[in-house]
């Protein structure tokens, strides 16, 4: 059985993530963090300093700004960490895998736990191989706090890493050519009615090609939740993405 501790129980992908561990067999909940309590079967604690029990992973889905601080204390803890949460830089990327390393902790970080949404991030890396120039377009809902999406952030990313040419870069600086990631041009649309679409757009002479997902519901994500919470052992130190435990 593999206990898990939650940070951001109450937001609606951690109530959903607590109907899934509920519903999963070889998982238990122990724990909750929370600023603003509510009614649950397991303890929940308002503070880190708070905190008396202890869990195999510590799984985060709270906001940029406490995402670091909570990882750290889970580390110090002696817990595997997953994170769900969007906008750690990357010096605090670097500081959570050496400290994984030095507490021979494992971390995942994940911008998106749905399969489909890692599915295209590898097709985009891999059609990047031969068609270099690229747009993303992403679209959430209108209290997705970080923007550019930690999923578009990443399909940048693998697109730059797969590129054999360099891209054509057009119109580079203007404001409505959105933020260039990796030469990489993003961009990034709010509006109520979504959840999650991303549109990785490839041009060629001659001819386009598109690559889309969408999630309809936060139950898109569970299957990617329960992946990274089995498996997240099997990390190094820390990885990015819920490729690193997915055979692609």
């Amino acid at each position: 059985m593999t206990k898990v501790f939650l940070a951001g129980g109450f937001g609606k992908m951690g109530q959903a993530i607590q109907k899934q561990i509920a519903q999963t067999e070889d998982l238990e909940l122990v724990g909750i963090l929370a600023p603003h309590p509510k009614p649950a079967d397991v303890p929940v604690f308002e503070g880190l300093d708070l905190i008396d029990v202890r869990a195999d992973v510590w799984v985060d889905v709270t906001t940029p700004d406490t995402v670091y601080d909570n990882a750290e204390y889970a580390l110090n803890a002696d817990m595997d960490v997953v994170i769900g949460t969007s906008g750690l830089t990357e010096t605090q990327t670097d500081a959570l895998k050496h400290l994984a390393q030095s507490k021979k902790r494992h971390v995942l970080v994940v911008p998106n736990f749905s399969i489909s949404a890692v599915l295209m991030m590898h097709f985009a890396g891999q059609a990047a191989k031969y068609m270099p120039d690229a747009e993303i377009l992403e679209i959430h809902h209108q209290d997705k706090l970080d923007a550019p999406s930690g999923t578009a952030r990443a399909t940048a990313k693998k697109i730059a890493a797969g590129r054999r040419e360099d891209p054509r870069l057009v119109g580079i600086g203007q404001p409505a050519r959105g933020e260039g990631i990796d030469d990489v041009q993003v961009h990034a649309m709010r509006l109520p009615g979504y959840l999650a679409h991303e549109e990785v757009i490839f041009g060629a002479t001659g001819e386009s090609l598109h690559i889309s997902q969408d999630s309809i519901s936060r139950e898109s994500f569970m299957a990617g939740v329960v992946l990274a919470i089995k498996h997240v052992d099997e990390v190094a130190d820390l990885a990015v993405g819920l490729d690193a435990i997915m055979d692609l």
